[in-house]
């Protein structure tokens, strides 16, 4: 693997690094599975595209798609919270919808930006290398929201959404309206992936239709990859350990690309597997330390 290939693979898993906060920010702090975000990915995709093809500005393009990833998580929030229908059924109607309203957003599949101008054609290149630029913006945008994601979830509004995801019926008992603090955190959740989208398609430089087919279980892996190798646990190192998931996922999907008698078809099969392995891992490794501890102490009585 080439050293334009590494970095090319650590500023994909930092762009989407953005989107698997907002994954963390839905299934770890808000404890619901939302499926919103294979449609708000593309939302904010087709957004940010749509925008920059018509002559915006593409640092307001930019800016304008996580509104429409704000609203997109509205909808989910407000059919679970307010109509009663279950998270993974909001979702899922929210999604299927989505699929509609992105193409009459784009007006077709595909909408390349080849001759259009850019975000990360703003920026200097220090010393001729495009790519490095790209890479500390990246970086300076991810922890900037990482930084501002800290300081909200420790605010009074940020521990009334985190209790609302560990334990409801408590927060209501004290007075908190806990639909509306599943409504913000979808539509905060969903914010961050439309953001992460219209990143990826200026970097791509072309938004389609079907780009965020999976997205889901690529956040939800690398969410569980940095939880199982980091094991922080306070908020700012869960926030930084998801991103790094990110960048390891992003990693693995490009060794397993190397082997030759693995196809692109086969990646969803692999991330699913992936996803299975890091999910029964933490288990596994209880197993083992319960087996060792077991071990130990017939040993130490014989």
């Amino acid at each position: 693997m080439g050293s334009i290939v590494i970095t090319g693979v650590i500023l994909q898993g930092l762009l989407y690094g953005l989107m698997v906060l907002g994954v963390y920010i839905s299934f770890r702090v808000l404890n619901f599975p939302d499926l919103t975000v294979d449609g708000s990915f593309t939302l904010g995709a087709g957004t940010a595209a749509i925008l920059i093809a018509s002559g915006v500005d593409p640092i307001l393009a930019t800016l304008i798609a996580p509104v429409a990833g704000w609203l997109a998580g509205m909808v989910t929030g407000v059919l679970h919270s307010y109509f009663g229908i279950t998270p993974l059924l909001a979702g899922i109607l929210t999604m299927t919808g989505l699929y509609s309203v992105n193409l009459r957003v784009m007006g077709v599949p595909n909408l390349p930006l080849m001759r259009k101008g850019v975000l990360f054609d703003l920026l200097p290149a220090p010393g001729g290398s495009q790519q490095a630029a790209q890479i500390l913006f990246s970086i300076f945008i991810v922890l900037l929201i990482i930084y501002i994601l800290y300081w909200f979830l420790n605010t009074e509004y940020g521990q009334a959404l985190r209790g609302t995801g560990d334990n409801e019926a408590m927060m209501r008992s004290v007075g908190v309206d806990t639909n509306r603090m599943k409504v913000i955190g979808l539509a905060l959740s969903n914010s961050l992936v439309a953001f992460s989208g219209s990143m990826i398609a200026q970097y791509q430089r072309f938004a389609d239709i079907s780009m965020g087919i999976g997205m889901i279980i690529a956040g939800l892996a690398s969410v569980i990859i940095g939880e199982v190798l980091l094991g922080v646990k306070s908020i700012q190192g869960k926030l930084c350990a998801v991103v790094i998931g990110s960048i390891v996922y992003r990693f693995v999907i490009a060794l397993v690309l190397e082997i030759d008698f693995i196809r692109v078809t086969d990646l969803k099969l692999f991330t699913a597997l992936l996803v299975i392995i890091a999910l029964i891992s933490p288990r596994l490794k209880q197993g083992y330390n319960r087996r060792t501890a077991i071990k130990k102490a017939n040993e130490a009585q014989g």
